[in-house]
């Protein structure tokens, strides 16, 4: 969460909406953009959604907080407490953004970076930051096949979401917990159901 935060720190007081620079060549970019709600920049029902998923968010996070904290009580398998305290990190850190950045950053436009603490308050109120996503992997680009349904000739980007690392912190925690539940809720030996 701390990394995630410097980052997302750095970017809005270092760049502007819009602005890209290349990390390993064009497949692989920091491109600063901001969104209202969801991982890989889905949104969710305007300003009243926007209140709904911080608040969710919040819960979430004292959810997923009580829950790790009884797996560590009880000696739960450390790569469990990894997993969760990964999905724990990443919501927490969007939960910064959305709850605190309108209060404590003025706008970040195409022309303008934003300021911390700017002279007559925030772009927002508590509850409405945008989530700073910068992370994004233009891998490959192409067209659909032209017979293909819907889609036949159209343009593709893989992979086109920009993401930031709170994002991918719940993302490796989930598919972790997906791929290895059996492995990760498994009681030790010795101990009975």
């Amino acid at each position: 969460m701390l990394i995630d935060q410097l980052v997302k720190f750095w970017i809005k007081t270092h760049m502007c909406i819009g602005q890209s620079f290349e990390i390993f060549g064009p497949w692989s970019q920091i491109h600063f953009i901001e969104n209202n709600g969801m991982a890989f920049g889905m949104e969710f029902a305007g300003r009243f959604g926007k209140i709904f998923l911080t608040v969710f968010r919040a819960i979430a996070i004292g959810a997923i907080g009580w829950y790790l904290y009884t797996l560590i009580k009880k000696g739960a398998n450390k790569w469990l407490v990894v997993v969760m305290s990964l999905i724990l990190a990443g919501a927490a850190g969007n939960l910064i953004d959305s709850a605190f950045y309108g209060l404590i950053f003025s706008e970040s436009t195409p022309f303008d970076v934003a300021q911390i603490f700017p002279h007559g308050g925030g772009y927002g109120t508590f509850l409405h930051g945008k989530v700073v996503d910068m992370l994004y992997f233009p891998m490959m680009h192409g067209h659909f096949p032209a017979w293909l349904p819907f889609w036949g000739g159209e343009e593709f980007e893989f992979f086109s979401p920009v993401f930031n690392i709170a994002d991918s912190s719940i993302t490796v925690g989930v598919l972790a917990l997906l791929v290895f539940q059996k492995k990760l809720f498994a009681k030790p030996e010795g101990i009975e159901k």
